[in-house]
């Protein structure tokens, strides 16, 4: 399963009511509430086995798949 893929289940999993995989304004639009944003960084860091350190936690590396998919990838680059 690719990063993609594994960020989209995730995604899923919180909320299954949203098209996530076209979504442009996940945080700012606020599509996911408080827990689930807490939920998402727990699923993140267990399912890529990454910490991700507070000043990853800004809304542009959560408002779109994409973001998060560079985020991981800039992570797992610094390990």
């Amino acid at each position: 399963m690719t990063i993609r893929e594994t960020i989209l289940d995730i995604l899923e999993e919180l909320n299954d009511d949203c098209d996530f995989e076209h979504a442009q304004r996940i945080i700012d639009d606020k599509l996911l509430d408080s827990f689930e944003i807490v939920a998402l960084v727990t699923e993140l860091r267990d399912a890529f086995d990454i910490d991700i350190s507070p000043r990853w936690l800004v809304p542009e590396n959560f408002n779109t798949v994409d973001a998060l998919e560079n985020m991981i990838n800039a992570i797992l680059d610094e390990q």
